[in-house]
């Protein structure tokens, strides 16, 4: 697999990625949703959104073939998701990071390279390069010889972020990387995203707390609430009809001076923050 710096010809974007028909999906006797029928086309940057427990973090399980669903059809480059697939690159909700934390930030993304690759044909040349390539790619060059623990919450992001892409993947899958991030660093995590979403044409599902970093930078949205899940472009998704649909009661989708989206209503009792 070629490293991340090198130039590949990508396949040609809009072909089908991900589809899903009629899918549900629950764990023992509860349903987290059902019959959800959505497709995500190569090259697509998608903001997967809605309330806490809603199954956010379940839909990334089923594309990692780590969960399987009760009913209906999910295939991933036409085929049923399976558990290490090499074209996907995820990173998960939580890391263990601490102060304590001591191995350098360019060792964790050379991980990333060659924890796939097994046997003598390893060549430690090419995963120092594609660490290297990597970490450029997201703009954190400078924290390689850095220990994890002394980095900030946004530098810690640039480097888990290197690790997932450090394979070349098709695929990124990034749960709430947003996360204990101030406005000023969400933005700017977002357009290194952006950045390799247009460059790369790779195929991005994030969930995220907050829709407005992401708003201007979206093809489509996925908001899964009540059991249900509503997909298509930002401006047909998060509108006062179409979340009073969802939710089976009143909600108000609202913009603000600076064109933030506020919700109010849904599940919460608060405005709701778009978790």
């Amino acid at each position: 697999m070629s490293a991340i710096g090198s130039v590949r010809s990508p396949p040609l974007s809009g072909t089908e990625v991900i589809r899903a028909e009629h899918l549900e999906v629950g764990y023992q006797d509860r349903i987290v949703w059902r019959d959800a029928s959505f497709e995500v086309r190569r090259g697509e940057f998608v903001a997967v959104i809605g309330p806490n427990g809603a199954g956010k973090t379940t839909l990334f399980r089923l594309l990692l073939g780590l969960h399987g669903p009760r009913a209906g059809t999910l295939r991933v480059f036409e085929s049923a998701p399976h558990r290490g697939n090499r074209r996907i690159g995820y990173v998960p909700q939580r890391h263990t990071i601490d102060n304590e934390t001591h191995i350098e930030c360019d060792k964790l993304v050379r991980l990333g390279y060659s924890g796939t690759r097994w046997g003598p044909g390893i060549s430690f040349r090419a995963e120092r390069e594609a660490a290297a390539n990597a970490l450029r790619a997201v703009g954190g060059t400078e924290l390689a010889r850095k220990p994890l623990g002394s980095l900030s919450g946004g530098e810690l992001q640039k480097v888990f972020l290197a690790e997932a892409l450090v394979g070349n993947p098709e695929v990124l899958l990034l749960d709430e990387p947003l996360s204990n991030l101030d406005l000023r660093r969400s933005r700017e995590l977002v357009q290194t995203i952006n950045e390799l979403v247009r460059a790369r044409h790779v195929t991005t599902l994030l969930v995220a707390h907050d829709i407005n970093p992401l708003i201007h930078c979206l093809d489509k949205v996925i908001y899964i609430a009540n059991g249900k899940v509503a997909t298509g472009a930002p401006d047909q998704v998060l509108t006062s009809e179409g979340l009073t649909a969802l939710y089976g009661v009143p909600v108000e989708v609202l913009r603000d001076s600076r064109d933030n989206i506020v919700i109010v209503g849904g599940e919460d009792t608060h405005p709701d923050e778009v978790p």
